[in-house]
């Protein structure tokens, strides 16, 4: 999933700050830009990490262009973290899934064209929780 940060910028005095807001109490900061973003990776991590502890659901991840216009927001620059949530998921189980063939060849069109995949069983991973995600509130 692609987590929209807010960056504030930082200069000899001040480090750079990063704010998350679509995870309400995850910010970072970091001395140079790269060290921010690098944090705020980690910070998103360990967040999406408790929240799956204490059985909540992850966030709707929403749009940069939706954010951007929101005040609060005012003169920070914006970026997207990649984070592999499914392997935060824990670990994996097998099960008998039935599609029909010509879904299943287009899964399989899709992963070869999108490798961030990785496998049939990613896609369909990967769509089902961006699903469930979009429909939290």
């Amino acid at each position: 999933m692609h987590f929209p940060i807010a960056i504030e910028c930082g200069d000899e005095n001040h480090a750079w700050g990063v704010i998350v807001p679509d995870l309400p109490g995850c910010f970072s900061a970091g001395d140079t830009l790269d060290e921010a973003i690098i944090n705020a990776n980690e910070a998103i991590t360990a967040h999406i990490e408790l929240l799956l502890e204490a059985g909540e659901e992850i966030p709707h991840v929403s749009m940069v262009n939706d954010l951007a216009g929101n005040s609060e927001f005012k003169g920070f620059t914006w970026a997207l973290i990649d984070v592999d949530v499914l392997r935060l998921l824990g670990g994996s189980e097998k099960i008998n899934v039935t599609l029909p063939k010509s879904l299943i060849d287009r899964i399989d069109r899709c992963v070869a064209r999108h490798p961030e995949y990785k496998s049939r069983s990613g896609f369909l991973a990967q769509v089902a929780l961006e699903k469930i995600t979009k429909q939290t509130p």
